[in-house]
Formats: structure tokens, sequence, C-alpha cells
């Protein structure tokens, strides 16, 4: 469903000098804007437009600060069904939508991520990507919270009948996000399987500033990963368990917006990446082991949305959060 990575942190991290996140400086691109005519700000229509429940049966859990789903915005649902059906394993289910085509993803049979087509205007220089959503208890107070610290709002907070309350935002560098208070509770804190999402990094030009946004927001405990990495990354935690991070957007991407990106777990990252190329898309990170341990690749689908490939073993784990 969303980031179930199970990575304990310490119970009072060290925040050092980085005072609500301090002062230090630590791929892929945007478009989520979108979603504004599409899945979350539509006319009611003579039909409600119904989303899955995140959960089956309904559960009273709620984690804010987990990430609990994704929608993909694409101009080709079916090339996405095909790519991301061979790669991941997963199935898929139309759902009619009142202004453009909403498609489920499910894995073994459980909501996993959405799929949203948007056709490209003319000389649209945007690119499909995910959108990552958030998890609170009260959306309309988030979105004003964000507002008031130099986010931005995309689409107004909209409520569906099943799914519950969201909003799309971008925070203050530009990267996009949504939030979400789901009315059937928050998916439980497991380790994920194959195939489902496990991880998630903010690309940003100041990771220090960006990770305070988010505490602002969410209540982060925000730590240095201890990388052995230059860019050592921020950790983004709450509940005792790694949420994010926030990383530093790579030196050589200038053209590349601030954005998020999300990871699914394989089982063999290198296997997965070719696995992508045969299927249509690319590789934009040639597999490799990260500081904690963990062997991870990033690939563009066949439309050039990018998405996270993670190999997480229990050697890995004990190294901390990817």
């Amino acid at each position: 469903m969303a980031e179930k990575c199970m990575v304990s942190v310490p119970e009072r991290p060290e925040r050092a000098d980085r005072s609500r996140v301090g002062k230090r400086k630590h791929a892929l691109y945007g478009l989520l804007v979108t979603l504004a005519a599409t899945t979350c700000a539509v006319p009611a229509p003579a039909a409600p437009f119904e989303l899955p429940p995140l959960i089956q049966p309904a559960s009273r859990e709620h984690h804010v600060g987990k990430i609990i789903w994704m929608d993909l915005v694409t101009p080709d649902a079916e090339a996405a069904k095909r790519f991301y059906g061979g790669l991941f394993g997963w199935t898929f289910r139309d759902v009619s939508a009142p202004l453009a085509p909403y498609t489920v993803a499910l894995l073994d049979g459980e909501p996993v991520a959405g799929l949203v087509q948007r056709a490209e205007p003319p000389g649209d220089r945007h690119q499909p990507a995910w959108l990552t959503f958030i998890a609170v208890k009260d959306v309309d107070a988030v979105t004003r919270l964000a507002v008031a610290h130099g986010g931005k709002l995309l689409s107004a907070p909209h409520s569906y009948p099943k799914r519950g309350r969201q909003a799309v935002l971008s925070d203050p560098d530009g990267a996009i996000f949504s939030v979400l208070a789901s009315s059937s509770g928050d998916p439980p804190d497991v380790m994920a399987a194959p195939g489902d999402w496990i991880w998630s990094s903010l690309i940003t030009r100041d990771p220090d500033k960006e990770a305070a946004f988010y505490q602002t927001l969410f209540g982060y405990e925000v730590f240095d990963s201890d990388s052995a990495d230059d860019a050592n990354p921020l950790v983004l935690s709450t509940d005792g368990y790694a949420r994010a991070s926030a990383n530093l957007q790579p030196g050589d991407s200038a053209k590349r917006h601030p954005h998020w990106l999300n990871y699914v777990r394989v089982t063999d990252a290198a296997a997965a990446a070719a696995r992508a190329t045969q299927l249509g898309g690319r590789v934009l990170v040639e597999p490799r082991v990260d500081p904690q341990g963990a062997r991870l690749a990033v690939v563009a689908d066949p439309t050039g949305a990018p998405v996270g490939l993670l190999e997480w073993t229990e050697d890995a784990s004990k190294g901390g959060a990817p």
C-alpha cells in the first residue's frame, strides 16, 4: 500500500544543532499539479466517483506522517499497466471517473496504487510522475499550516466517501505531495512484501530547510542517517519508525525539479532493472549498494515516470533506513 519499512529509530534521535533541522545541505522530476483537474478537485457528479478504501476491513490505526498511497499521473494508462504489471506483478481494475480515466493497481488483490490518465497538452514539459500521499488526521488544518510556512495549495481539500479527505500541495522548494486523512484507517507498520512500496525519498536543494517544513506539518523526528556518504540524508520518523528521507539533489540535476521519489521492494534490484528495460523503460540510476547495505536502482517507465527499486534484506535492515 505504501511505505512499510520496519526500521526502528532511536527513542530520542540526536538533533545536535540542527534545531528544527539544523544547517547542513544534502532523481527525477515533477508534474502532479494535474491532479487538481482529475482525482482531487472534481465537481460533484451525478454518480459519485468512488475511490477504494485504503484498508478493508477498516481499522482504527492512524500514523500521521506515514506515506500511505501513490497515484501515477500518466498520458498512457495502458502502457503503464503493461509495464508495472510485468515488473511488479500488479493487476488492475478500472474505475469510472468523471474527468479522467482512473485505474486501481492491485497486489495480491489488495489496492496498492492508482493510475490517473491525463493527456499531455502540446508543448507541455511536465513529466509523468508518481504523487506521494502522506497521512494526516485533519487535511484542512495541515493545508493551512503548509501555506503559512511557504507551501502552496495546488488542489483544494476534497472528500471521497470511501477514501477520505485529501489535498495536493507543494513544499517551499516546489516538490509536490498530497495529504490524506483516510476514512478506513492507515496501513499497519509491517514489512512491505515484494511489489509493495517500501521507502520514499525527498530529493531537494536544501534538505535541512525542507525537513523543517515537513516536521512542522507532520511532527517528524529528524536526525542524521549517519551515512558515510558525503550526501548524508536526513531521516524523518514518527511512531518509532523511519518514514522517509530528505536527500540533497545531485549537483548534475540542475534541470530537474525537487520531487518525491518512491521505491518498490523487489527481490533482486539488478534483475528488476533489466526487466524494466525489457518492458520499455530505461535505467536512470544503475543498481548499486547504498551505505545501509540495501541494493537499489531507479528506473523510468515507458512515459518517463521515475520509480525506485529497493532490494531490502535482514542484513540491510540492521543498518538503518534505506
